[in-house]
């Protein structure tokens, strides 16, 4: 997750921009920067890698000014070097950028036409271009900026200094969090309030959609339609446990409202989107000699993994092994040389995985770690790395990890299927554009949240509750049933819906819940008959499907949640949330301690 500080002060902000991107730090980087307007033109200090190296090219050449923006960033659309580090910026602005542009190949088109030449391999550019070429035909900045975001798609948050106004920040937030905090005459901006924490206790949150003028007086705030509105400023406890929340009542609410945000992070950091292809890590080994896949994980990471599992052998065409890794090592398996063993784990220091990727190693394959900690025992053991861009997840109940891990397997998925000639180039490009679309989706999918909650309230009363899906969607119906069992301490259980008859169908009646995830995909015929069996025996439905789906069962239903209609492919990623807002709230209604459910631990370090 790349990381956002702005300042309108009184003084030389580079010294507090620095300070506030120490505290983004812990959400990951590989280079950093600062802009400044210095006598009205705009200054940058960018480094590749650590911030050390940003300040000392700061000392070396200081950088003054009392108005300025930051920004960490992980090499997402481009490489980690200086020229594609943040800020980006034309002569006329400086563009700090969290997320992605879902539809910037279509404006860097219209830009070059127009005569702007593109200096950086980052879609952030097509923003300080949009920009300047509106300022250029005489807006004003507070118009300028106001139309570029009309024409941007996707999930980000933007934050944008003028050359010649040293007491003007715009920003913006579509999908990826962004605060406001209130000083005395001085305003700030970060991406995470913790980075706000030493500077103000008064905090403004953007809702969805808003975009905000800033000035030493305050903030202006205007919503999606562009009407200006009022949001409530916050007075906060300077506590980082309780600022990190943001306004979100628990962790684990928070990191689920973080996922449009982290899944664009991570699919920026393994696709280019220029050439709608997928470029993993530079492996050891190549991709097309590999003849089985071998997955192993626990909890979650394993739903992950049985996610995978269809999505390796439906469209790679390789056969696939899945497997809970404390089960794997005593089964003692016999695996043929050469082939690739992947393990899944949020932390990278799960003892039963670790065990088991020793044990891989031993066996001859090809060992490769999928972790959300790069510097993890696992990922240091590991032939090679697949890296999830999530950030610190606080919540035990693992969340955004789970997104991203599916975004990045997505990925390997295209990849491995590329190297073997399982799709061509047209088949990919149709796969990897469903995949952009994915942020943006998923903050569509959280607008339906206040729906989910009052859902939640009557699944609360049940002391048993039956997930159903088929294909992709039975991993899914495994990880809702767990999520719900986690945080609430109900009792939960996933099947695969065309086994409901063969032994399940015996415990619906109208006490169950019974939670049934239904994309519209080739399976969706089969999951509706099983819907009309539950139903036939009494059983009350919520069903979750996009708009069409949910009309194909009319009014029967007890309850429906939609998702927005997408490619099947990607389907698991965004159904995903809405069982985790489902679990979430059948929590707070219950109240238990949703970030802290008993006998649980983020990291299982023993067997």
């Amino acid at each position: 997750m790349c990381g956002i500080i702005g300042i309108i002060g009184k003084n030389d902000v580079s010294p507090l921009l620095v300070e506030g991107l120490r505290r983004l730090e812990y959400r990951g980087y590989d280079s950093a920067g600062l802009a400044t307007l210095v006598n009205g033109r705009i200054e940058r200090r960018r480094a590749e890698g650590k911030l050390d190296r940003l300040v000392a090219r700061l000392q070396a050449a200081p950088l003054g000014g009392t108005i300025g923006i930051g920004h960490t960033r992980w090499a997402t659309h481009g490489a980690p070097n200086e020229t594609n580090a943040h800020p980006i910026a034309t002569d006329r602005v400086a563009v700090v950028h969290n997320g992605i542009i879902e539809n910037f190949q279509e404006l860097k088109d219209e830009l070059i036409a127009w005569g702007h030449r593109f200096e950086t391999q980052t879609d952030t550019e097509v923003v300080a271009a949009l920009v300047t070429r509106h300022l250029v035909e005489g807006m004003t900045p507070v118009e300028a900026a106001g139309k570029a975001f009309r024409r941007l798609d996707g999930a980000f948050a933007l934050a944008i200094l003028f050359a010649g106004q040293p007491d003007l920040l715009i920003c913006a937030r579509r999908g990826s969090p962004l605060a406001i905090g209130f000083g005395d005459g001085e305003m700030y901006l970060g991406s995470d309030s913790l980075a706000l924490a030493p500077l103000t206790r008064r905090i403004l949150y953007l809702n969805e959609g808003d975009w905000a003028v800033v000035t030493p007086d305050g903030a202006s705030v205007f919503d999606a339609e562009h009407r200006k509105v009022e949001r409530p400023i916050k007075e906060t406890a300077l506590s980082g446990a309780l600022i990190g929340k943001g306004n979100h009542r628990h962790f684990m609410e928070k990191e689920i409202f973080e996922q449009p945000a982290v899944i664009g992070d991570t699919l920026h950091a393994h696709f280019n989107p220029t050439t709608r292809s997928v470029h993993l890590a530079s492996l050891p080994f190549a991709l097309g000699d590999i003849d089985k896949v071998t997955i192993i994980a626990c909890g979650t990471s394993f739903h992950a993994g049985l996610v995978a599992k269809y999505w390796l052998e439906r469209i790679a065409r390789i056969p696939v092994e899945t497997d809970i890794a404390s089960e794997f090592r005593y089964r003692a398996p016999a695996m043929p040389k050469g082939g690739l063993a992947l393990f899944i784990s949020q932390s990278g220091e799960t003892l039963d995985t670790l065990e088991a990727m020793r044990y891989a190693r031993k066996q001859g394959q090809k060992v490769v770690a999928l972790v959300n900690q790069p510097e993890s025992t696992m990922a240091r053991e590991a032939d090679a790395v697949l890296s999830t861009l999530a950030g610190p997840e606080i919540g035990v109940a693992s969340t955004k990890a789970f997104t991203t891990q599916l975004a990045v397997l997505a990925c390997f998925t295209l990849a491995i299927a590329r190297a073997r000639g399982a799709i061509d180039a047209a088949q990919e490009a149709r796969l990897s554009i469903a995949l952009t679309e994915v942020p943006a989706r998923a903050n569509d999918v959280l607008m339906h949240a206040e729906r989910i909650a009052e859902i939640a309230a009557s699944i609360a009363e049940a002391r048993d509750v039956l997930y159903l899906g088929r294909g992709t969607a039975y991993p899914l119906a495994l990880e809702g049933a767990l999520k719900l069992k986690e945080v609430s301490y109900i009792h939960a259980e996933g099947y695969a819906a065309g086994e409901m008859k063969h032994g399940p169908i015996a415990l619906i009646d109208d006490r169950v819940p019974v939670i049934v995830l239904a994309p519209r995909d080739d399976l969706f015929e089969k999951t509706a008959s099983n819907i009309q069996e539950v139903m036939a025996r009494g059983g009350k439905v919520v069903m979750i499907s996009d708009r069409d789906g949910l009309a194909r069962l009319g009014g029967r239903l007890s309850h429906g949640i939609e998702v927005p209609s997408c490619d099947p492919f990607v389907a698991p990623l965004l159904y995903a949330i809405p069982v985790q807002l489902l679990a979430y709230h059948v929590a707070v209604a219950k109240g238990t301690d949703v970030d802290q459910p008993r006998n649980l631990a983020k990291s299982v370090t023993v067997e």
